[in-house]
Parts: C-alpha cells; structure tokens; sequence
C-alpha cells in the first residue's frame, strides 16, 4: 500500500456520522462498548454510533487519532500495537480511535477509504489525513509529531482525558510549566503576535531555552504561512536565487508535511546564493530544524547536507 503525505484538515464530510441527541452514542447517551483488542488508557473502539460523541466531540480538546483496521488486513494488528503503545506514550496528546471498518462501512465511506489500514486525525471536527498501510514505530512517531505541531499551530492545546481498561495505572501526569503559561495560552487564543512576544521574553531571560526555542519556531512559521501569495510556487521555480520565495516554499512545504521537501530546497538554495542572502537562508533552515526537532532523523540528515552545501 502507498503512503500518503501529511497535509492540513481536508474537506471529507462527516455529517451523516452526527447522531441527534438522545440517540445512541450522541452526547449525553451511553457509548457503544470497547472492543476489538484496543487495550490502553488513551484508546478506545469506536462505532457508528459513538462517533461523535468519541471523536467528534472529543476532538475539539485534543487531536483523535483514527485508525481505520480490518481483521482481515495484513499487517493491521501490528500497526495496532504501535498505535496504542504511543498513545499511551504520549499520554493524552492525542487519543487514539480504533473503527473496524467491516463493522462500520459508514464510517470507511465517510473517508473515502478502499484499503485498509488508513490512519487519519480529525481536529475540531475536521479530517488531517496521515498515512496509509503498515509502517514502524519511528515512522508512525513523525507523523504524531507533525501532526501535534499542526495542532498546537491551529490553538488545540489540550490533554485528552483517559479512557480504556488501564486508565487507572496511568501515572498522574507532571503539572505543565508555568514558566510557558503566558506562550501556550496566547497560542490557545490564536493571538500569534503575543506568543511570539512571550517566547521572545522567555529567550532573553535564558537564551538556550530548548522548548521557548521550537515554541517561537513553530509560531513564527504558523504567521509566516497565514497569506500565501498564490504565484509564489511559480516565482521559486522560475528563479532558485529568488530568497524569498525559496523560503515561503520551504515554509509552506513544512507546514503540509513535506519536511524532505522543505530541506532539500532550502539546501539547493544555499547552494545558489551567497553572502548575506545565503546565511539568510543558512538561519531559516535552523529555524525550521527547531520546529521539526534536533533528535529527528531528518533533521540529522539535512545538517550534514547542509554543512557539505556551506563547506
């Protein structure tokens, strides 16, 4: 099965997935009970009729994760074992949904699925595609990782409360850290400028601040990517020494997931550039390393490219 790219809420409707109230798995009505061997404080089975109240609704406080499986899919329980070890992992960064789709075809049409295993976020309501088919831990790991920077990117700050048989082993979770209240909350509020403003504050009382660090990186290339001129893809093919487009491209890129992507044109473009145009770039593609993650493997990769491209 192919893979697909990470990319921002889609247009799918799930309206026919809305229960009225009072019914079955609408809010404020019993869920359908847990099945299917999802066994973990932050996973749950899901149904037709639970979806709202356990995805939809559930959404709006913390990215759900769905994984639509089949039985009959090769490969769909070891992709499970993933799935839920991470979520318990993460601890309440995001919930996990397991949909048997042989027991739900509503749901599968609903996404337009035609194989299985399909993995698909859904913030505020809204689908993020992520992948398809089987892929190991690391791989699965990047894709939560993008996808919870896109979270936090569009305000959705919230844990995910505990569901499943084992909620009661979780261990309580540390307190966050006050330290980025101020950030995290303007971030919450979509006031992009604040954030940045107390990011800044932080890394001038203590400039090697790893967390304010990525922080102020990942809002700062949520501002950037807020009004996109539409020619700006043509501009950046037209002409590799055009700075700026290379970087809104670059940003852009990142931003649908295409971190390689991203990379490699900030690379080429060091290549193509000198003087001051050239460590312009150099420093926006450090920038974008802070928003991916120092430990990526990515990340580890485009700093040798880089250092080869500079020396």
């Amino acid at each position: 099965m192919s893979q697909s790219n990470f990319s921002r809420p889609g247009a799918v409707d799930l309206s026919s997935l809305r229960k009225p109230a009072g019914a079955p798995g609408a809010p404020g009505a019993p869920s359908a009970p847990a099945g299917g061997g999802a066994a973990g404080a932050y996973a749950l089975e899901v149904g037709e009729a639970n979806f709202q109240s356990d995805v939809i609704e559930r959404s709006l406080q913390a990215p759900v994760v769905v994984e639509l499986y089949s039985p009959r899919a090769q490969g769909s329980n070891a992709l499970s074992a993933v799935l839920v070890q991470l979520s318990t992992e993460y601890a309440g960064k995001f919930l996990l949904a397991r949909i048997d789709v042989d027991a739900n075809p509503q749901v599968a049409q609903a996404f337009g699925v035609q194989a299985v295993p399909v993995v698909i976020a859904i913030l505020r309501g809204q689908p993020v595609p992520l992948f398809q088919g089987v892929l190991g831990e690391p791989e699965v790991r990047q894709y939560l990782d993008q996808l919870l920077t896109v979270a936090v990117a569009n305000g959705i700050t919230g844990r995910a409360e505990p569901v499943g048989p084992v909620a009661e082993a979780v261990e309580e979770e540390e307190a966050p850290n006050p330290r980025y209240e101020k950030a995290e909350n303007a971030v919450g509020a979509g006031d992009l400028d604040g954030a940045i403003a107390a990011y800044e504050e932080l890394l001038k009382e203590t400039p090697n601040d790893a967390e304010a660090k990525s922080g102020l990186a990942r809002v700062q290339l949520v501002k950037r990517t807020q009004d996109v001129p539409a020619d700006v893809r043509t501009r950046a093919a037209d002409n590799p020494t055009d700075v700026e487009a290379q970087l809104l491209v670059a940003d852009v890129d990142l931003m649908g997931g295409h971190v390689d992507d991203a990379f490699a044109r900030l690379i080429s473009t060091v290549q193509a550039t000198a003087g001051d145009e050239r460590n312009a770039v150099r420093l926006h593609l450090l920038e974008l390393f802070e928003v991916v993650g120092a430990d990526d493997e990515r990340v580890v990769k485009a700093r040798r490219r880089l250092m080869a491209a500079l020396f």
